[in-house]
């Protein structure tokens, strides 16, 4: 991805999360210039990966296989004592997080309003493959049964309850516009938790075309 791309992906995002009357910490704003020499009075942010994230999936095509979040607090089980993660994501109509399950995190995403947020489920085989078996999820306590494959939708205000080892897929539904998505989750490891069922790239290859605006949680050791 080009890095205009993602300074312009930010800087709507912003737009929208004010729209959205949804408030980041002020480290959401923080220019490149204002990290640098820093990391001892801001190890906490760095070292646990708090702040944006973006990836295209290893697709090139951001808007039909991809995502953007903002992680605001998350455990690190070598730094601190923190058993939990809080993430905001936005998702665009039929953007695809494509297929997986996490082998130890468990989860809630929850739709935080904007458009209607659509989840496919299946469970997860020992071989790492999509179970027969149907799916028996939470949605806001209540259980439903769900068949291999079958599709949730989240309206504004509702959300899911995934353990792990449910293999999910999300997206925005066509014509309902924006989701904005809150993950609250047990403290994990993206780079070892994430298992695709197919492979997939996590975080982007940027082509340095403009300077960021801010920086993604993937930039932290260029430039800190």
């Amino acid at each position: 991805m080009k890095r205009s791309e993602i300074n312009s992906l930010l800087v709507s995002s912003i737009e929208f999360l004010d729209k959205m009357n949804f408030k980041l910490p002020p480290f959401a704003f923080r220019k490149p210039e204002e990290w640098k020499g820093q990391y001892q009075n801001c190890n906490s942010i760095i070292d646990s990966m708090l702040g944006w994230d973006l990836t295209d999936f290893g697709s090139g095509d951001f808007h039909r296989f991809g995502l953007l979040l903002f992680i605001m607090r998350n455990g690190n089980t070598k730094k601190n004592k923190k058993p939990y993660t809080e993430k905001v994501m936005i998702i665009e109509e039929m953007q695809v997080t494509p297929m997986h399950f996490h082998a130890t995190k468990m989860e809630d995403i929850i739709n935080r309003g904007g458009g209607n947020l659509m989840i496919d489920l299946y469970n997860s085989s020992k071989e790492k493959r999509f179970s027969s078996e149907p799916v028996i999820v939470a949605i806001d306590g209540i259980l439903q049964t769900v068949k291999p494959g079958g599709t949730i939708t989240l309206t504004p205000g509702e959300s899911i309850c995934l353990e792990k080892g449910v293999y999910h897929r999300f997206y925005g539904e066509k014509n309902k516009g924006k989701v904005l998505v809150g993950e609250v989750s047990v403290a994990n490891d993206d780079a070892s938790d994430n298992l695709f069922y197919e492979p997939s790239g996590r975080f982007p290859v940027i082509v340095e075309d403009e300077n960021p605006v801010h920086l993604l949680v993937s930039d932290y050791l260029k430039y800190i």
